[in-house]
């Protein structure tokens, strides 16, 4: 299947505002090939097949296949902004897809930080029905303006991307991540002193919460991408933000020329983050296999880690252990800084200490053991039951939803409540942080403390629990 074929883009209106377009002089992306033909779709016409270029499309679409061809069944969403990236990504996935039989849909963000944003958000839309593809539009209205803007919208993108996904079914989530992505990423990593698995830099194949993400134009140059838009009369929207030296990336991506003149150009900093992700993984193999032996998930979503086989493991090895268990029962994405982690484990396993708090978690030493629990005063505060999923930990897997009721933490007053608690084995403290459900102030269930027939949460986390090999990912 193909691409239609190619055909002069009409003149821009002056009242559509002329989005940046750096294919095609300046002329939105929905004038490009293909916008006129939204009036046939929508009276049942099929829009012309697909059908590969003569030259340039080929390689690009070898490339990213062996990517695509690991997404399990479901439709395939792809985080499209109208950039060039993103519309490379989405027409070659596109052409993969419909040889398949698989659904595509284009995930648009707008986060809502300039003025020209919603008009580019409708241009990618209409970018997607000329070609048959569902889209869907999501807002970010949270950006308060303090705090880091890059990170925080990338983020929101997550969150808001994630969510429409799970909603529906997709089998995975594309990103447009280039080899020039890559490189950048290693270089600003680099500048701030990370070890092996930041320097490793973007994986081809990760998740979100157990949601599968794809990168597959990781092993692809950005320019080559545009050279394929360029051939096929396709346009993208060009942010301004993408040249604004304000963000770190953006000056990053400058020096990469410099770099290149000393033959440390993009190619070579992507291998040396893949030859950094190769020795992440032997890293992640050992945590796991002594994780095995070495760590007993509480029936509270707890856990306890026994000090003799860690302290007697690689030193690398034991505090990688100790920070993957703290991040499964905490839930939280990233490791603790390496100073801390330190800090408490020596203190910890030498006796001097007889508990800390690290990373959102409780931990007591017990004999040889150490037994990590959430914290309860850094939970995450209740949330309707709707939503599912609750602290980063913890999942309804109740069946249908009751409207009124609410996730939060069990707490003191709930345990108070739930009768012989001690009969399930888990400890008090444990407990205060488990999930509830409540109708305000009135508890309706806490199935980890009490039994409860109809009422299920199931343990989820960010990262992987200690002893899965992809417990970094």
């Amino acid at each position: 299947m193909a691409l239609p074929a190619r055909r002069q883009p009409r003149r821009a209106r002056p009242d559509r505002g002329g989005l940046p377009d750096a294919g095609r002089g300046g002329q939105p992306l929905s004038r490009l090939r293909g916008h006129d033909r939204c009036r046939d779709r929508e009276a049942g016409a099929e829009l012309p097949a697909l059908r590969l270029p003569v030259t340039g499309a080929a390689p690009l679409l070898d490339a990213v296949s062996t990517v695509l061809a690991r997404a399990p069944a479901g439709p395939l969403v792809v985080g499209f902004s109208g950039g060039g990236d993103s519309t490379a990504l989405l027409l070659l996935t596109l052409l993969w897809a419909r040889e398949r039989g698989r659904e595509v849909i284009a995930a648009t963000v707008d986060h809502g930080l300039r003025p020209e944003s919603a008009a580019e958000a409708r241009e990618a839309a209409a970018f997607a029905a000329a070609r048959g593809i569902a889209q869907a539009t999501l807002r970010w209205t949270g950006w308060d303006g303090a705090g880091n803007l890059e990170d925080a919208a990338r983020r929101a993108r997550r969150r808001l991307i994630g969510g429409f996904a799970r909603a529906r079914g997709a089998g995975a989530v594309l990103l447009g991540h280039t080899l020039d992505d890559q490189a950048e990423t290693f270089l600003m990593r680099l500048a701030r002193g990370s070890g092996v698995d930041g320097l490793s830099g973007m994986r081809a194949e990760t998740d979100w919460d157990r949601l599968p993400v794809l990168r597959p134009m990781l092993g692809l140059r950005r320019e080559a991408l545009r050279d394929f838009l360029r051939a096929e009369g396709v346009g993208w929207i060009e942010d301004p933000s993408n040249r604004d030296p304000r963000f770190a990336r953006v000056r990053f991506r400058e020096v990469l020329g410099t770099l290149d003149a000393l033959g440390l150009g993009a190619g070579r900093l992507a291998e040396t983050a893949a030859a950094m992700g190769r020795a992440r993984e032997a890293l992640e193999t050992a945590t796991a296999e002594l994780a095995r032996g070495a760590v007993e998930a509480g029936p509270a979503g707890d856990a306890l880690l026994d000090l003799a086989p860690t302290l007697a493991a690689p030193r690398e090895i034991g505090l990688r252990l100790f920070a993957a268990t703290l991040g499964w029962v905490s839930g939280a994405r990233y490791r603790p800084r390496l100073a801390s982690l330190e800090r408490a484990f020596d203190g910890l396993a030498g006796g001097a200490e007889t508990g800390a708090t690290l990373h959102g978690c409780l931990i007591r030493r017990r004999g040889t053991r150490l037994a990590i629990r959430r914290e309860p005063a850094r939970v995450a505060p209740a949330v309707p039951l709707a939503e599912r999923r609750w602290d980063g930990r913890w999942e309804w897997a109740g069946g249908a939803v009751e409207p009124g009721l609410s996730i939060g933490a069990l707490g003191a007053a709930g345990l108070a409540e739930c009768g012989d608690w001690r009969a399930r084995g888990a400890r008090r403290e444990a407990l205060l942080s488990t999930p509830a459900l409540w109708r305000g102030s009135e508890l309706v269930a806490a199935p980890l403390a009490r039994p409860e027939p109809a009422a299920r949460f199931a343990r989820i986390s960010a990262l992987p629990p200690p002893w899965d090999a992809t417990l970094l990912r």
